[in-house]
């Protein structure tokens, strides 16, 4: 038996592993274990020479280990600060203040972009500020379905938006790149279709008073000052600065303890009067909201090692990259989303890392191609198995209609999003002035 069809059987194998599991149990994070397990132990009785399968499992484990770290600080910090009072402050100042359907619209999006965007997962985007997004969209008229994609499309936006892009360091890590250069690569794009989002959501909405969504808000925190909301985000912000520009002139401290020293630094500026019992019960509950995320990348770094050493991720990236490139074009805005629903942030490993080997071997700029993945994959986190994002906008605003039809409202804005990453990855030189 060839080596090709040996793969191309344990290919077959892992599929059945995981459609199966998952159809029983009902988590893709689960499932990419049992098909990784599978996997190996199918491996090892094909080919003796690999050796024992609980070593890859094992190494897998550790893949990732840095980025569910990370994803744990930074969901810390954000509780920390929304507890506080600081967000819903900030918004019920927003609100009293702007007047223009528009302007309030846009700044909603702003602040629906930023926790994503410092833990790498808009996940936390829904859960700290999905609430008061949807009261606000509530009282400016936009109806239920079309509040629910805005929450979604801005939750997507913010995963991908700088400085933490989970798929672009996955990519980066795989094909031993720095991880510099896509600050306004990814920004440029979001904001476009931020703004498109924004207009068609909001297009034909009939506000309210400003009395009636303030009436609905959570009131000001009493004692809560605006060097109390903005300190712990200028020592984030000064943390990050400074590990780019002087990594000489301090020690490596690394993306999980400055959250966790902006973290105590929110807890400081804390105005509220909050037990140690309260901050347990902020830990426990941070636990339970990223438990999901961490759980998914350990099981997606379980599953690379499993693939790796048996050779079916180099079958699934050969096939996909041995199309002609036009095909690959045309269907990497399908495929690439797809298959995130499927494999979540692995499919940064199974589709991602070898997309960028081959576009390399090509001479063309692999930072700008990169960034476009990153744009292409979030879209799939409103794709069936997993739904992580899509799931819970529609909890978020209790959508109780048609999931295909939030998904069909959904697609304009995401098709903007497409369409500007296909763009970059056909002419990735003409915006290498980007970075």
């Amino acid at each position: 038996m060839s080596t090709t069809m040996l793969t191309l059987i344990l290919l077959i194998v892992m599929l059945i592993a995981f459609i199966l599991s998952s159809i029983k149990l009902k988590s893709p994070d689960i499932s990419m274990v049992v098909a990784a397990v599978v996997l190996a132990i199918a491996g090892v009785i094909a080919v003796p020479e690999l050796g024992s399968p609980i070593r890859y499992l094992v190494e897998g484990l550790f893949v990732n280990l840095d980025l569910a770290m990370l994803f744990i600080a930074a969901s810390i910090f954000v509780n920390i600060y929304a507890y506080s009072g600081a967000l819903s402050t900030v918004t019920r100042g927003i609100v009293s203040k702007v007047g223009n359907k528009w302007v309030l619209m846009s700044i909603l999006g702003i602040l629906m972009l930023l926790p994503g965007a410092i833990t790498g997962a808009g996940s936390i985007s829904i859960f700290v500020l999905g609430g008061l997004v949807d009261i606000v969209l509530t009282h400016l008229g936009v109806n239920q379905k079309k509040r629910t994609v805005f929450i979604f499309f801005f939750a997507i936006l913010s995963a991908a938006a700088p400085p933490i892009n989970l798929w672009t360091m996955l990519m980066c890590a795989q094909a031993n790149m720095p991880y510099v250069g896509f600050t306004w690569l990814l920004l440029i794009p979001i904001i476009i279709a931020g703004a498109v989002c924004i207009v068609y959501v909001g297009w034909g909405a009939k506000p309210e008073s400003k009395e009636a969504i303030l009436a609905q808000l959570p009131e000001k925190t009493e004692g809560m000052t605006w060097w109390r909301i903005l300190l712990p985000v200028v020592v984030i912000a000064a943390l990050f600065v400074l590990a780019v520009y002087a990594p000489w002139n301090l020690p490596v401290l690394g993306l999980p303890l400055m959250f966790v020293i902006s973290a105590i630094v929110a807890l400081l500026c804390n105005p509220k009067k909050t037990t140690v019992k309260d901050y347990g019960e902020i830990l426990d509950n941070t636990m339970e909201q990223v438990f999901p995320l961490v759980a998914n990348v350990l099981s997606i770094g379980v599953l690379q090692s499993a693939m790796a050493a048996t050779g079916v991720r180099g079958l699934l990236g050969s096939t996909f990259l041995g199309l002609p490139l036009i095909l690959i074009y045309c269907l990497i805005v399908i495929v690439g989303p797809i298959m995130q629903g499927c494999f979540n942030y692995g499919v940064s490993v199974v589709l991602g890392g070898p997309l960028i080997f081959m576009f390399n071997t090509f001479g063309m700029d692999v930072t700008v191609i990169c960034a476009a993945l990153s744009l292409i994959f979030p879209m799939g986190d409103g794709l069936p198995p997993s739904r992580i994002t899509g799931r819970l906008a529609c909890e978020e605003t209790k959508y109780k209609g048609s999931y295909t039809g939030f998904l069909k409202s959904a697609l304009l804005p995401m098709l903007v999003l497409g369409v500007i990453a296909v763009i970059m990855i056909v002419t990735p030189a003409t915006f290498d002035f980007l970075y």
